[in-house]
């Protein structure tokens, strides 16, 4: 795999800085049941990284003493991890909105039949990977089969109540594009999809929300390999919108890594570039009480454009309308 990280290291990118800590983003580990184009994670079924019962316990702890009102769990595939169910209860016993980054054919894998019962039954947000509307470009983007198993697993959480409306289990689900483009209007995109799925499938849900593909990972290796990398990080500089800074992610979230270290975003978890603090090279999730966060000058490097460029990108969808 190429190494993105030596091509983003001069950067123009504004300086920003985090105004506290609203949402932990929790990285419960690499290992995935999906081998996807796109990620940005490099997760798939023969990678081990998983976070351990100790780090677990000290999210835990920390969702309290942060007063966090979000936990959002990523992977990989979160449900993976062992620890993950008890993770889940925990936040909800303590009135924490918790989402799971699900990638729908989890539901299916062994030991996971009672799984879409579990999300339910905690009233935890589901955000759904599903890539395209059309089952070519979802199977092209993630594996053969894994469309139609996606519409299989939409159908069992709908069956739940999940993007009733009325029923408080709220399903979104989430787009990005095949190539190094980015992504198209998000509301517009939305109609389509709701069309599209509820006409075929009888599918429901709550909101699309559509991100920028970044440039680093599995799917920055794959732009250098093609020639495309320059070109596509020219793309995300020139669409660069000043007034979608205010609203990034980074600003008042903090990322956790498996090992239980704090990012400013899972972007630079995945680039090994440390949330900065002052009193260490990088800080940890059982630290992060003691850590003094709001106007802390925020890591940046040239892969930020994609969540700036156009209509802005972030883990909640687009920044502007």
């Amino acid at each position: 795999m190429h190494a993105v990280l030596p091509l983003l290291q001069k950067t123009e990118f504004p300086a920003i800085a985090r105004r506290g800590v609203h949402t932990l983003q929790v990285n419960l580990g690499y290992v995935c049941n999906q081998t996807c184009q796109h990620c940005h994670v490099n997760a798939g079924p023969n990678r081990t990284e998983s976070m351990d019962a100790e780090t677990v316990d000290a999210v835990i702890n920390a969702l309290t003493a942060s007063k966090a009102s979000t936990l959002d769990l990523t992977g990989g595939a979160p449900e993976l991890n062992p620890h993950f169910r008890r993770l889940v209860r925990a936040a909800r016993e303590a009135g924490v909105r918790v989402i799971d980054r699900c990638n729908l054919t989890i539901l299916f894998e062994p030991g996971q039949e009672d799984l879409a019962d579990f999300l339910a039954q905690q009233g935890v947000e589901v955000t759904a990977s599903l890539p395209c509307y059309l089952e070519d470009n979802v199977d092209e983007q993630r594996g053969k089969g894994t469309y139609a198993a996606s519409i299989r697993a939409l159908q069992q959480l709908n069956a739940l109540g999940y993007g009733a409306g009325d029923s408080g289990l709220i399903l979104n689900l989430v787009y990005n594009p095949i190539g190094p483009v980015l992504p198209p209007p998000q509301e517009a995109l939305e109609d389509d999809y709701r069309r599209m799925l509820g006409d075929r499938f009888g599918i429901r849900f709550d909101r699309l929300l559509t991100l920028a593909n970044m440039p680093i990972q599995r799917f920055g290796s794959m732009l250098i390999s093609k020639g495309s990398f320059n070109g596509y990080m020219d793309l995300l500089k020139s669409a660069h919108r000043g007034e979608n800074l205010d609203a990034v992610m980074c600003r008042e979230m903090v990322s956790v890594d498996w090992q239980g270290w704090l990012y400013d975003c899972d972007f630079n978890q995945m680039l090994g570039l440390p949330l900065r603090a002052a009193h260490a090279p990088r800080t940890h999730i059982r630290d992060l009480s003691a850590t003094a966060l709001n106007g802390l000058p925020i890591v940046v490097r040239d892969h930020c454009y994609g969540c700036t460029a156009g209509q802005g990108s972030s883990c909640g969808g687009a920044l502007a309308a």
